[in-house]
């Protein structure tokens, strides 16, 4: 029986893939921030799930994830923890932006370092980083999550490409949705600016086209619309507009 490890398990587009994965007949490896969550999910998923409770923020967290799994293998990585951070530069918390860069970029890194190593010594395994359509632009008032989404983009095409000249059978997939419906922008601290997708259709979505080995996966219309656009518009221009619609934001109540 196949096993995908999936971080950011709890909530969202995350919990969905775990759902989602679990009634394809996968066996799991589950972690985020909420064990109490986590406990429920195995509970819920039986014999054969496993989890760990870590903050990807915590600097030995990625390795302490890696070595968890040692002994258990691991067939599909689906790195989908990730947060945002809203208002100017110059007003944003450092704080929160490093944690942000340690969970975005750091954290997503070293598993797929790892865990590709791993793959690739035995040609088989799917990597999916959990981008967005942000990783395509820049994004005033988002900065620092738009840059790193653009991070985690160019890192999943450029790692697709060496293995390819590798003539590897391993898949590196890159999910690039818009706004989703999740406690992203709880977090992040704003309204949605459009309408938000469905989770669940994001997340089922996502793993068929991974398991296809789909390299940019664009789970709607809009979406694909809009990566359509940015293609074709300079990004001063793109940025400007993306500043317009980010100010449409309302902060959320607290």
């Amino acid at each position: 029986m196949k096993r995908a490890l999936i971080t950011g398990a709890t909530s969202g587009i995350g919990k969905e893939m775990a759902i989602y994965l679990h009634r394809k007949g996968w066996q799991l490896v589950l972690t985020g921030r909420n064990e109490m969550m986590l406990r429920r999910m195995a509970n819920k998923f039986g014999t054969g799930t496993k989890y760990i409770a870590l903050d990807l923020a915590e600097r030995d967290a990625a390795q302490r994830l890696y070595d968890f799994c040692k002994g258990t293998r691991i067939d599909f990585l689906i790195n989908n923890a990730g947060f945002g951070t809203f208002g100017a530069f110059t007003e944003t918390s450092l704080e929160t932006e490093l944690e942000l860069i340690d969970v975005n970029i750091r954290s997503l890194h070293i598993l797929t370092k790892l865990f590709l190593r791993d793959f690739v010594k035995r040609d088989a395994g799917i990597i999916l980083n959990v981008g967005s359509i942000a990783g395509f632009a820049a994004g005033p008032l988002l900065s620092s999550y738009y840059a790193s989404k653009n991070y985690v983009v160019r890192l999943s095409t450029a790692i697709r490409e060496e293995l390819r000249q590798m003539h590897s059978r391993v898949q590196v997939c890159v999910l690039c949705p818009g706004p989703v419906d999740t406690n992203f922008n709880a977090r992040t601290g704003v309204t949605f600016a459009a309408k938000p997708a469905d989770p669940r259709y994001v997340a089922q979505y996502a793993i068929e086209c991974a398991l296809a080995g789909k390299a940019i996966i664009l789970p709607t219309l809009p979406i694909k619309l809009g990566y359509a656009a940015l293609q074709l518009c300079p990004e001063t221009i793109s940025a400007a507009i993306l500043c317009h619609f980010q100010k449409q934001r309302e902060p959320l109540k607290k």
